[in-house]
């Protein structure tokens, strides 16, 4: 007996239910054919949070990336919910939920160490990372890639950028997926009250220490960089060092795992798409593109209004929450043809690193050399590859992941 849909003015966008088996493509489907910017009342998870407004296509997500004017990123911080897992004048301490002048400022430092310029001198660094971890596989028929592949491969390559020791990474890996996973039940299996209160001061006290290591001995990596950092003739305070820290680990954790992960597993699902790849090494980096589109790591950034204001015909009153749906708008009908369907040779324009504007990803250049090597080297070495198992997502309306990929290793 077939389900009626729920009528769009009583769906919940960010309800934990939808998510258990990754975004939930087919609601966001009927708001971008119904109702494009559509508001959700409440989270149920959240009773103290206010509701917001969801913003599905990817002209109206380009139009709120940017204007930073009518669009903060500082006044409410950058998820749906505004004080979840860290308190918001922490969120604000990164330059990702800063508004000019002073995030223009900040970013500015970060930038220093990832040109496209530095981030090439790492390839055969990269590539021996993830020679290493895929070698640690020989003489084994079967892995999970989340965890035997992809999360120590993106570990090290962070842990190298940022001075961490590598007998480290699983220790970081550990922290940043349960902060940034809190709420599903493997991944945070104690609940997102003890994430707050261990892992979120765990995490504080690790940085403080490495902090503490670099003002006594500098050395070439970022987290030197922002120990020394000086915007305006004035040193970034211990705060702001340690949540960028955060959230350049975070996102050097989170997101090349995901996608990696989910276009691996779209590739063995569509072996013909795969079999291009292997005909066809070249294609490689538009199968980077395809994977970025379809599969961004993380699902939503938020804004907040700093005026009323008027988007894809309904108004926006000043101080509301707007969440824009990367998981949509990179499956707009009107920039994609046939958007559900999985294919290497479409080298698209994406909006998973941010749709324009002073927001777009830092790490864009790392993060496209770090994709192409793993699927180069992981098909490389087991063009047969294949799923053993069924996937899980984490459940999470923020980070767009699987916790689990089992696979057949056939090399």
């Amino acid at each position: 007996m077939s389900v009626e849909p729920l009528p769009l003015n009583e769906v919940l966008v960010t309800e934990r239910e939808l998510w258990q088996d990754g975004p939930p493509h087919e609601t966001f489907r009927r708001m971008r054919a119904e109702c494009p910017v559509h508001w959700t009342a409440r989270i149920s998870e959240y009773p103290d949070e206010a509701g917001y407004w969801s913003v599905t296509t990817a002209d109206d997500v380009h139009a709120v990336s940017r204007d930073w004017e009518t669009y903060s990123s500082h006044l409410g911080g950058v998820t749906a919910v505004t004080d979840a897992i860290m308190p918001l004048e922490l969120v604000r301490a990164m330059f990702i939920a800063m508004d000019p002048p002073k995030h223009d400022r900040l970013k500015a430092l970060f930038q220093r160490g990832f040109t496209p310029r530095r981030i090439a001198e790492h390839e055969p660094a990269i590539r021996e990372i993830t020679a290493s971890v895929l070698d640690g596989l020989a003489g084994r028929e079967t892995c999970d890639l989340v965890t035997d592949v992809a999360q120590p491969v993106v570990s090290r390559v962070i842990g190298s950028f940022m001075g961490v020791p590598s007998e480290e990474d699983a220790t970081w890996a550990r922290l940043m997926n349960a902060i940034l996973g809190a709420g599903d039940p493997d991944i945070s299996p104690e609940g997102t009250a003890t994430v707050m209160q261990r892992d979120v001061p765990e995490l504080f006290q690790r940085c403080q220490q490495l902090v503490a290591e670099r003002r006594e001995r500098p050395t070439d990596d970022l987290t030197s960089v922002l120990v020394n950092a000086e915007i305006d003739g004035e040193r970034l305070e211990e705060h702001e060092i340690v949540m960028g820290f955060f959230l350049l680990v975070a996102a050097g954790n989170d997101s090349t795992k995901a996608t990696y992960c989910s276009g691996m597993r779209a590739l063995m699902e569509h072996p013909d798409q795969r079999d291009l790849l292997l005909a066809d090494p070249s294609l490689v980096p538009s199968a980077v593109e395809e994977s970025l589109r379809m599969f961004p790591a993380f699902a939503h950034f938020r804004r907040t209004a700093t005026r009323d204001t008027e988007l894809g015909g309904q108004t926006i009153g000043e101080g509301e929450k707007v969440v824009m749906w990367y998981v949509s708008s990179n499956r707009d009908e009107t920039r994609y043809e046939d958007p559900d369907r999985f294919d290497v040779t479409r080298n698209p324009e994406h909006q998973a690193f941010g749709a324009g504007g002073r927001h777009f990803c830092l790490g864009t250049a790392l993060a496209r050399l770090e994709l192409t090597i793993l699927l180069e080297e992981t098909l490389a070495r087991y063009p047969a590859i294949e799923l053993a198992g069924a996937p899980q997502y984490a459940e999470s309306p923020f980070v767009n992941q699987l916790k689990t990929l089992p696979v057949r290793l056939k090399p």
